[in-house]
Protein backbone atom coordinates (compact mmCIF):
# COMPACT_ATOMS: atom_id res chain seq x y z
CA UNK A 1 0.00 0.00 0.00
CA UNK A 2 1.27 3.49 -1.12
CA UNK A 3 1.77 5.92 1.52
CA UNK A 4 0.28 9.52 0.45
CA UNK A 5 1.44 12.64 2.88
CA UNK A 6 -1.26 15.54 2.35
CA UNK A 7 0.03 18.42 0.70
CA UNK A 8 -0.02 21.40 2.79
CA UNK A 9 -1.50 24.87 1.57
CA UNK A 10 1.09 27.12 1.72
CA UNK A 11 -1.20 30.19 1.06
CA UNK A 12 -3.14 29.41 4.58
CA UNK A 13 0.50 29.49 6.68
CA UNK A 14 1.86 32.57 4.50
CA UNK A 15 2.06 34.76 7.10
CA UNK A 16 3.95 32.88 9.56
CA UNK A 17 6.13 31.77 6.95
CA UNK A 18 7.10 35.47 6.14
CA UNK A 19 7.18 36.43 9.73
CA UNK A 20 9.56 32.81 9.84
CA UNK A 21 11.61 34.24 6.87
CA UNK A 22 12.02 37.82 8.37
CA UNK A 23 13.07 37.10 11.67
CA UNK A 24 16.12 34.96 10.32
CA UNK A 25 16.44 38.11 7.98
CA UNK A 26 17.11 40.16 11.14
CA UNK A 27 19.44 37.80 12.68
CA UNK A 28 21.56 37.59 9.20
CA UNK A 29 21.64 41.40 8.80
CA UNK A 30 22.54 42.65 12.25
CA UNK A 31 25.65 40.59 11.70
CA UNK A 32 26.43 42.21 8.60
CA UNK A 33 26.29 46.05 9.85
CA UNK A 34 28.32 48.27 12.28
CA UNK A 35 27.20 48.45 15.67
CA UNK A 36 26.31 52.44 15.11
CA UNK A 37 23.94 51.09 12.64
CA UNK A 38 21.56 48.88 14.42
CA UNK A 39 18.76 50.96 14.43
CA UNK A 40 18.36 50.23 11.05
CA UNK A 41 17.91 46.40 12.11
CA UNK A 42 14.65 47.84 13.96
CA UNK A 43 13.39 49.38 11.22
CA UNK A 44 13.67 46.17 9.34
CA UNK A 45 12.27 44.40 11.94
CA UNK A 46 8.88 46.92 11.73
CA UNK A 47 8.98 46.41 7.97
CA UNK A 48 8.72 42.93 8.34
CA UNK A 49 5.57 43.17 10.66
CA UNK A 50 3.82 45.57 8.53
CA UNK A 51 4.88 43.07 5.12
CA UNK A 52 3.48 39.90 7.42
CA UNK A 53 0.32 41.91 8.02
CA UNK A 54 -0.09 42.84 4.48
CA UNK A 55 -0.37 38.75 3.82
CA UNK A 56 -2.72 38.20 6.44
CA UNK A 57 -5.37 40.53 4.86
CA UNK A 58 -6.11 38.70 1.54
CA UNK A 59 -7.20 35.80 4.03
CA UNK A 60 -9.65 37.74 5.89
CA UNK A 61 -13.20 35.83 5.44
CA UNK A 62 -11.08 32.45 4.71
CA UNK A 63 -12.30 29.12 6.82
CA UNK A 64 -9.67 26.66 5.73
CA UNK A 65 -6.84 23.98 7.25
CA UNK A 66 -4.18 22.71 6.42
CA UNK A 67 -1.03 20.42 7.72
CA UNK A 68 -4.09 17.65 8.51
CA UNK A 69 -5.99 20.10 10.24
CA UNK A 70 -3.59 20.77 12.88
CA UNK A 71 -3.57 24.48 11.15
CA UNK A 72 -6.83 26.53 11.32
CA UNK A 73 -7.52 29.61 9.53
CA UNK A 74 -10.77 31.61 10.54
CA UNK A 75 -11.60 34.34 11.71
CA UNK A 76 -10.31 33.69 15.44
CA UNK A 77 -7.23 33.07 14.31
CA UNK A 78 -7.15 36.08 12.02
CA UNK A 79 -8.43 38.71 14.47
CA UNK A 80 -6.32 37.72 17.20
CA UNK A 81 -3.15 37.66 14.64
CA UNK A 82 -3.77 41.18 14.01
CA UNK A 83 -3.73 42.24 17.75
CA UNK A 84 -0.34 40.73 17.51
CA UNK A 85 1.55 42.33 14.69
CA UNK A 86 -0.28 45.57 15.84
CA UNK A 87 1.06 45.46 19.37
CA UNK A 88 4.82 44.26 17.78
CA UNK A 89 4.85 47.13 15.01
CA UNK A 90 3.86 49.59 18.29
CA UNK A 91 6.93 47.95 20.75
CA UNK A 92 9.15 48.08 17.83
CA UNK A 93 8.55 52.03 17.15
CA UNK A 94 9.11 52.56 21.13
CA UNK A 95 12.04 50.34 21.67
CA UNK A 96 14.14 52.27 18.78
CA UNK A 97 15.50 54.78 21.34
CA UNK A 98 14.99 52.97 24.42
CA UNK A 99 17.62 50.55 23.31
CA UNK A 100 20.04 53.30 22.53
CA UNK A 101 19.45 55.11 26.03
CA UNK A 102 20.23 51.86 27.80
CA UNK A 103 23.15 51.43 25.38
CA UNK A 104 21.67 47.79 24.23
CA UNK A 105 20.72 48.61 20.68
CA UNK A 106 21.59 45.03 19.34
CA UNK A 107 19.44 43.21 16.42
CA UNK A 108 19.09 40.38 18.27
CA UNK A 109 16.26 42.06 20.69
CA UNK A 110 14.17 42.68 17.30
CA UNK A 111 14.50 39.28 16.18
CA UNK A 112 13.29 38.04 19.70
CA UNK A 113 10.28 40.12 18.91
CA UNK A 114 9.70 38.57 15.58
CA UNK A 115 9.88 35.02 17.02
CA UNK A 116 7.54 35.93 19.85
CA UNK A 117 5.37 36.78 17.70
CA UNK A 118 5.33 33.98 15.50
CA UNK A 119 4.68 31.72 18.32
CA UNK A 120 1.31 33.80 19.53
CA UNK A 121 0.22 33.35 15.56
CA UNK A 122 0.76 29.82 15.45
CA UNK A 123 -0.93 29.08 19.27
CA UNK A 124 -4.20 31.36 17.59
CA UNK A 125 -4.40 29.44 14.73
CA UNK A 126 -3.62 26.15 16.52
CA UNK A 127 -5.94 23.31 16.64
CA UNK A 128 -3.84 20.64 18.05
CA UNK A 129 -2.27 20.03 21.69
CA UNK A 130 1.32 19.74 20.20
CA UNK A 131 1.37 22.40 18.00
CA UNK A 132 -0.22 24.94 20.70
CA UNK A 133 2.64 23.30 23.09
CA UNK A 134 5.09 23.82 20.24
CA UNK A 135 4.36 27.68 19.31
CA UNK A 136 3.85 28.07 22.82
CA UNK A 137 7.88 27.55 23.83
CA UNK A 138 8.46 29.34 21.19
CA UNK A 139 6.90 32.56 22.31
CA UNK A 140 8.25 32.02 26.10
CA UNK A 141 11.41 31.30 25.55
CA UNK A 142 12.16 34.26 23.34
CA UNK A 143 9.83 36.90 26.23
CA UNK A 144 12.32 35.17 28.61
CA UNK A 145 15.24 36.55 26.96
CA UNK A 146 13.71 39.59 25.99
CA UNK A 147 13.04 40.09 29.88
CA UNK A 148 16.82 39.78 31.21
CA UNK A 149 18.03 41.89 27.91
CA UNK A 150 19.89 44.38 29.63
CA UNK A 151 22.55 41.87 31.59
CA UNK A 152 23.96 44.55 33.43
CA UNK A 153 21.16 45.41 35.32
CA UNK A 154 20.31 43.10 38.14
CA UNK A 155 16.50 43.59 38.43
CA UNK A 156 16.67 43.30 34.02
CA UNK A 157 17.98 39.49 35.23
CA UNK A 158 16.09 38.73 38.51
CA UNK A 159 12.78 38.98 36.26
CA UNK A 160 14.12 37.16 33.82
CA UNK A 161 14.83 34.26 35.57
CA UNK A 162 11.84 34.59 38.03
CA UNK A 163 9.77 34.58 34.89
CA UNK A 164 12.03 31.52 33.63
CA UNK A 165 11.67 29.68 36.94
CA UNK A 166 7.89 29.67 36.88
CA UNK A 167 7.43 29.32 33.16
CA UNK A 168 8.97 26.28 33.03
CA UNK A 169 6.66 25.15 36.27
CA UNK A 170 3.38 25.63 34.69
CA UNK A 171 4.44 24.74 31.36
CA UNK A 172 4.95 21.22 32.66
CA UNK A 173 1.60 21.72 34.84
CA UNK A 174 0.32 22.93 31.25
CA UNK A 175 1.34 19.45 29.59
CA UNK A 176 0.45 17.27 32.20
CA UNK A 177 -3.22 18.63 31.35
CA UNK A 178 -2.54 18.05 27.77
CA UNK A 179 -1.31 14.44 28.53
CA UNK A 180 -4.29 14.07 30.61
CA UNK A 181 -6.46 14.45 27.51
CA UNK A 182 -4.63 12.49 25.37
CA UNK A 183 -5.16 9.74 27.35
CA UNK A 184 -8.92 10.06 27.93
CA UNK A 185 -9.60 10.32 24.08
CA UNK A 186 -6.72 8.99 21.98
CA UNK A 187 -6.23 11.80 19.78
CA UNK A 188 -4.87 15.66 20.24
CA UNK A 189 -6.74 17.58 17.65
CA UNK A 190 -9.08 19.46 19.86
CA UNK A 191 -11.96 18.99 17.84
CA UNK A 192 -11.92 15.28 17.74
CA UNK A 193 -10.97 15.71 21.49
CA UNK A 194 -14.38 17.32 21.98
CA UNK A 195 -16.35 14.62 20.13
CA UNK A 196 -14.54 11.70 21.80
CA UNK A 197 -15.64 12.83 25.17
CA UNK A 198 -19.22 13.47 24.03
CA UNK A 199 -19.29 10.09 22.22
CA UNK A 200 -17.68 8.25 25.57
CA UNK A 201 -19.61 10.07 28.24
CA UNK A 202 -16.41 11.44 29.81
CA UNK A 203 -18.18 14.63 31.36
CA UNK A 204 -18.05 13.00 35.45
CA UNK A 205 -14.89 11.64 34.68
CA UNK A 206 -12.08 12.69 37.52
CA UNK A 207 -9.17 12.27 34.85
CA UNK A 208 -11.05 14.45 33.33
CA UNK A 209 -12.11 17.36 35.96
CA UNK A 210 -7.96 17.31 37.07
CA UNK A 211 -6.79 17.83 32.92
CA UNK A 212 -9.49 20.97 33.12
CA UNK A 213 -7.76 22.62 36.12
CA UNK A 214 -4.46 21.46 34.60
CA UNK A 215 -4.94 23.74 31.68
CA UNK A 216 -6.63 26.14 33.40
CA UNK A 217 -3.47 26.60 36.12
CA UNK A 218 -1.25 26.51 32.61
CA UNK A 219 -2.59 29.08 30.74
CA UNK A 220 -3.62 31.08 33.61
CA UNK A 221 0.12 32.18 34.26
CA UNK A 222 0.17 33.31 30.41
CA UNK A 223 -2.61 35.50 30.93
CA UNK A 224 -1.79 36.60 34.69
CA UNK A 225 -4.90 35.22 36.14
CA UNK A 226 -4.90 35.04 40.07
CA UNK A 227 -3.67 32.74 41.97
CA UNK A 228 -0.86 32.36 38.82
CA UNK A 229 0.12 36.07 39.25
CA UNK A 230 2.85 36.28 41.27
CA UNK A 231 5.31 36.73 38.81
CA UNK A 232 4.28 39.75 36.93
CA UNK A 233 4.85 42.92 39.30
CA UNK A 234 8.58 41.47 39.59
CA UNK A 235 8.84 40.67 35.98
CA UNK A 236 7.02 44.49 34.77
CA UNK A 237 9.50 46.32 37.04
CA UNK A 238 12.54 44.49 35.92
CA UNK A 239 12.17 44.16 32.13
CA UNK A 240 13.12 46.60 29.09
CA UNK A 241 10.01 48.67 29.70
CA UNK A 242 8.46 48.49 25.84
CA UNK A 243 9.06 44.17 26.77
CA UNK A 244 7.14 44.73 29.77
CA UNK A 245 4.60 46.47 27.59
CA UNK A 246 4.72 43.51 25.22
CA UNK A 247 4.25 40.66 27.23
CA UNK A 248 1.23 42.56 29.30
CA UNK A 249 -0.94 42.49 25.58
CA UNK A 250 1.08 40.18 22.96
CA UNK A 251 1.47 36.62 25.42
CA UNK A 252 -1.82 37.75 27.54
CA UNK A 253 -4.09 37.86 24.38
CA UNK A 254 -2.33 34.20 22.45
CA UNK A 255 -3.40 32.72 26.37
CA UNK A 256 -7.09 33.93 25.89
CA UNK A 257 -7.25 32.65 22.02
CA UNK A 258 -5.92 29.27 23.49
CA UNK A 259 -8.18 28.89 26.07
CA UNK A 260 -11.04 29.63 24.07
CA UNK A 261 -10.41 27.24 21.69
CA UNK A 262 -9.87 24.55 24.07
CA UNK A 263 -12.38 24.94 26.76
CA UNK A 264 -15.10 25.98 24.06
CA UNK A 265 -13.94 23.71 21.16
CA UNK A 266 -12.65 20.84 23.73
CA UNK A 267 -14.60 20.41 26.82
CA UNK A 268 -18.44 21.52 26.37
CA UNK A 269 -19.05 18.15 27.81
CA UNK A 270 -17.85 19.62 31.36
CA UNK A 271 -19.17 23.44 30.50
CA UNK A 272 -20.57 23.83 34.04
CA UNK A 273 -16.95 23.16 35.86
CA UNK A 274 -14.92 25.14 33.53
CA UNK A 275 -17.61 28.19 33.74
CA UNK A 276 -17.67 28.18 37.45
CA UNK A 277 -13.84 27.70 37.52
CA UNK A 278 -13.43 30.85 35.65
CA UNK A 279 -16.06 32.78 37.75
CA UNK A 280 -14.01 32.31 40.45
CA UNK A 281 -10.70 32.93 39.24
CA UNK A 282 -12.17 36.05 37.52
CA UNK A 283 -13.27 37.82 40.34
CA UNK A 284 -10.57 37.28 41.93
CA UNK A 285 -8.29 38.14 39.52
CA UNK A 286 -9.98 41.89 39.07
CA UNK A 287 -10.26 42.45 42.46
CA UNK A 288 -6.76 41.54 43.63
CA UNK A 289 -5.58 43.55 40.89
CA UNK A 290 -7.27 47.00 41.42
CA UNK A 291 -7.03 46.62 45.32
CA UNK A 292 -3.11 46.02 45.34
CA UNK A 293 -2.53 48.89 42.35
CA UNK A 294 -3.46 51.19 44.78
CA UNK A 295 -1.19 51.13 47.04
CA UNK A 296 1.89 50.95 44.58
CA UNK A 297 4.79 53.93 44.43
CA UNK A 298 6.35 52.66 41.10
CA UNK A 299 4.18 53.05 37.89
CA UNK A 300 5.25 50.09 36.37
CA UNK A 301 4.18 47.86 39.32
CA UNK A 302 0.77 50.09 39.51
CA UNK A 303 0.33 49.16 35.60
CA UNK A 304 1.46 45.51 36.32
CA UNK A 305 -1.23 44.66 38.96
CA UNK A 306 -3.97 46.91 36.85
CA UNK A 307 -2.82 44.50 33.70
CA UNK A 308 -3.76 41.75 36.27
CA UNK A 309 -6.77 43.43 36.80
CA UNK A 310 -7.62 43.65 33.09
CA UNK A 311 -6.89 39.92 32.22
CA UNK A 312 -9.85 39.37 35.37
CA UNK A 313 -12.37 41.75 33.19
CA UNK A 314 -11.66 39.54 29.53
CA UNK A 315 -12.01 36.37 31.76
CA UNK A 316 -16.05 37.83 31.72
CA UNK A 317 -16.35 37.19 28.02
CA UNK A 318 -14.75 33.29 28.72
CA UNK A 319 -17.04 32.65 31.24
CA UNK A 320 -20.10 33.66 29.43
CA UNK A 321 -18.97 31.74 26.31
CA UNK A 322 -21.07 32.69 23.74
CA UNK A 323 -20.92 34.63 20.86
CA UNK A 324 -21.17 38.22 22.31
CA UNK A 325 -18.94 37.16 25.16
CA UNK A 326 -16.09 35.79 22.80
CA UNK A 327 -16.49 39.31 20.66
CA UNK A 328 -15.97 40.64 23.39
CA UNK A 329 -12.55 39.27 24.38
CA UNK A 330 -11.31 39.87 21.28
CA UNK A 331 -13.04 43.43 20.98
CA UNK A 332 -11.11 44.12 24.47
CA UNK A 333 -7.72 42.74 23.88
CA UNK A 334 -7.18 45.31 20.42
CA UNK A 335 -8.29 48.19 22.25
CA UNK A 336 -5.61 46.93 25.37
CA UNK A 337 -2.87 46.80 23.03
CA UNK A 338 -3.56 51.07 21.96
CA UNK A 339 -4.22 52.11 25.62
CA UNK A 340 -1.43 49.86 27.43
CA UNK A 341 0.86 50.12 25.37
CA UNK A 342 0.33 53.67 25.28
CA UNK A 343 0.37 53.98 29.06
CA UNK A 344 3.94 51.88 29.25
CA UNK A 345 5.21 54.42 26.78
CA UNK A 346 4.56 57.29 28.88
CA UNK A 347 7.43 55.78 30.88
CA UNK A 348 9.62 55.63 28.49
CA UNK A 349 9.30 58.91 27.50
CA UNK A 350 10.59 59.77 31.32
CA UNK A 351 13.22 57.32 31.07
CA UNK A 352 17.10 58.58 30.91
CA UNK A 353 20.65 57.05 31.11
CA UNK A 354 20.30 56.07 34.77
CA UNK A 355 17.30 56.77 35.37
CA UNK A 356 14.33 54.66 34.01
CA UNK A 357 11.31 57.02 35.62
CA UNK A 358 9.62 54.89 37.20
CA UNK A 359 8.88 56.43 40.31
CA UNK A 360 5.06 58.52 39.92
CA UNK A 361 6.39 60.66 41.75
CA UNK A 362 8.62 61.67 38.35
CA UNK A 363 5.13 62.97 36.73
CA UNK A 364 4.31 65.53 39.34
CA UNK A 365 3.88 68.54 37.45
CA UNK A 366 4.03 66.94 33.83
CA UNK A 367 1.25 69.11 32.50
CA UNK A 368 2.59 72.70 33.38
CA UNK A 369 5.97 71.55 31.71
CA UNK A 370 4.35 68.99 28.50
CA UNK A 371 0.76 69.88 28.39
CA UNK A 372 0.59 67.39 25.16
CA UNK A 373 2.22 64.60 27.08
CA UNK A 374 0.46 65.03 29.53
CA UNK A 375 -3.05 64.81 28.01
CA UNK A 376 -1.35 61.82 25.71
CA UNK A 377 -1.30 59.78 29.14
CA UNK A 378 -4.42 61.00 30.31
CA UNK A 379 -6.40 59.50 27.11
CA UNK A 380 -4.65 56.13 28.00
CA UNK A 381 -5.86 56.16 31.71
CA UNK A 382 -9.35 57.40 30.64
CA UNK A 383 -9.35 54.16 28.51
CA UNK A 384 -8.01 52.27 31.04
CA UNK A 385 -10.31 53.12 33.70
CA UNK A 386 -13.45 52.61 31.23
CA UNK A 387 -14.95 55.91 30.91
CA UNK A 388 -16.13 57.38 27.31
CA UNK A 389 -16.07 58.75 25.04
CA UNK A 390 -12.60 56.02 24.66
CA UNK A 391 -12.17 52.14 23.64
CA UNK A 392 -11.64 51.53 27.07
CA UNK A 393 -15.35 52.24 27.57
CA UNK A 394 -16.71 50.09 24.75
CA UNK A 395 -14.95 47.00 25.68
CA UNK A 396 -15.58 47.14 28.99
CA UNK A 397 -19.74 48.14 28.28
CA UNK A 398 -19.70 45.14 25.29
CA UNK A 399 -18.04 42.57 28.53
CA UNK A 400 -20.42 43.45 31.29
CA UNK A 401 -23.18 43.76 28.90
CA UNK A 402 -22.50 40.11 28.02
CA UNK A 403 -22.24 38.98 31.17
CA UNK A 404 -26.31 40.51 32.08
CA UNK A 405 -27.42 39.42 28.70
CA UNK A 406 -26.08 35.64 30.10
CA UNK A 407 -27.24 36.14 33.15
CA UNK A 408 -24.34 36.82 35.23
CA UNK A 409 -25.63 40.02 36.67
CA UNK A 410 -23.49 39.60 39.78
CA UNK A 411 -20.23 38.90 37.74
CA UNK A 412 -21.49 42.53 35.64
CA UNK A 413 -21.76 44.54 39.43
CA UNK A 414 -18.50 43.09 40.48
CA UNK A 415 -17.01 44.02 37.19
CA UNK A 416 -18.62 47.72 37.47
CA UNK A 417 -17.25 48.41 40.96
CA UNK A 418 -13.99 47.27 40.23
CA UNK A 419 -13.39 49.35 37.57
CA UNK A 420 -14.81 52.25 40.09
CA UNK A 421 -12.05 50.94 42.43
CA UNK A 422 -9.62 51.80 39.17
CA UNK A 423 -10.28 55.64 38.85
CA UNK A 424 -8.44 55.76 42.06
CA UNK A 425 -4.90 55.06 41.31
CA UNK A 426 -5.48 56.69 37.35
CA UNK A 427 -6.21 59.93 38.64
CA UNK A 428 -4.18 59.73 41.56
CA UNK A 429 -1.09 60.04 38.83
CA UNK A 430 -3.89 62.41 36.72
CA UNK A 431 -3.72 64.69 39.77
CA UNK A 432 -0.26 64.60 40.40
CA UNK A 433 0.28 65.60 36.91
CA UNK A 434 -2.62 68.68 36.48
CA UNK A 435 -2.59 69.79 39.81
CA UNK A 436 0.59 69.78 41.37
CA UNK A 437 4.02 71.76 40.71
CA UNK A 438 7.32 70.14 39.52
CA UNK A 439 9.64 69.46 41.37
CA UNK A 440 12.68 70.10 39.13
CA UNK A 441 13.03 70.13 35.18
CA UNK A 442 11.03 67.38 33.40
CA UNK A 443 13.09 66.34 30.39
CA UNK A 444 11.32 63.75 28.18
CA UNK A 445 12.81 61.34 25.92
CA UNK A 446 11.88 62.25 22.54
CA UNK A 447 12.71 60.59 19.26
CA UNK A 448 10.02 60.49 16.00
CA UNK A 449 9.43 57.40 16.12
CA UNK A 450 7.94 57.35 19.63
CA UNK A 451 5.76 60.37 19.16
CA UNK A 452 4.79 58.90 16.13
CA UNK A 453 3.92 55.13 18.24
CA UNK A 454 1.84 57.78 20.85
CA UNK A 455 -0.22 59.51 18.35
CA UNK A 456 -1.58 56.16 16.83
CA UNK A 457 -2.52 54.82 20.00
CA UNK A 458 -4.02 57.91 21.09
CA UNK A 459 -5.94 58.09 18.18
CA UNK A 460 -6.80 54.72 18.30
CA UNK A 461 -7.81 54.70 21.45
CA UNK A 462 -9.85 57.57 20.52
CA UNK A 463 -11.00 56.39 17.49
CA UNK A 464 -12.68 52.83 18.62
CA UNK A 465 -14.24 55.24 21.14
CA UNK A 466 -16.26 57.50 19.10
CA UNK A 467 -16.71 55.24 16.17
CA UNK A 468 -16.88 51.13 17.46
CA UNK A 469 -19.44 49.78 14.91
CA UNK A 470 -16.84 48.37 12.46
CA UNK A 471 -14.45 46.87 14.95
CA UNK A 472 -17.43 45.26 16.77
CA UNK A 473 -18.97 43.77 13.60
CA UNK A 474 -15.68 42.76 13.01
CA UNK A 475 -15.45 41.07 16.29
CA UNK A 476 -18.94 39.12 16.14
CA UNK A 477 -17.84 37.92 12.58
CA UNK A 478 -14.59 36.81 13.93
CA UNK A 479 -16.88 34.31 16.71
CA UNK A 480 -18.30 32.66 13.26
CA UNK A 481 -15.52 29.46 13.30
CA UNK A 482 -17.04 29.16 17.18
CA UNK A 483 -20.55 29.18 17.11
CA UNK A 484 -21.82 28.77 13.45
CA UNK A 485 -22.55 31.41 10.71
Amino acid sequence: MELTLPIPNLRAIMPELVMTFWACLVLVVDVLISKERKTWVGYLALVGTLVTMAFTLPLLGTRTSTFSNMFLVDGVALFFKFIFLLATALVILVSLRYLDIEGVNLGEYYAMILFATLGMMIMAAGNELITIYLSLELMVISTYVLCGFIRRDRRSTEAAVKYFLLGIFTSAILLYGMALLYGLTGTTNLTEIGRALQAKNLGANPALLLAMIFLAAGLGFKVAAVPFHMYVPDVYEGSPTPIAAFISVGPKAAGFAVLARLFLVSLPAIRPQWGTLLWVLCVMTMTLGNLVAMKQSNIKRMLAYSSIAHAGYVLIGLVVANEIGLASVVLYMFVYAFMNIGAFSMVILMCKRGDRGERIEDFRGLARSHPWAAIAFLVFFLSLAGIPPTGGFIGKFYLFSAAIQANYVWLAVIGVANSALSVYYYFRVTMLMYMSDPSGEIRLTLSPSLVFALAVMVIGTLAIGLYPSPLIAAARASMAPIFGP
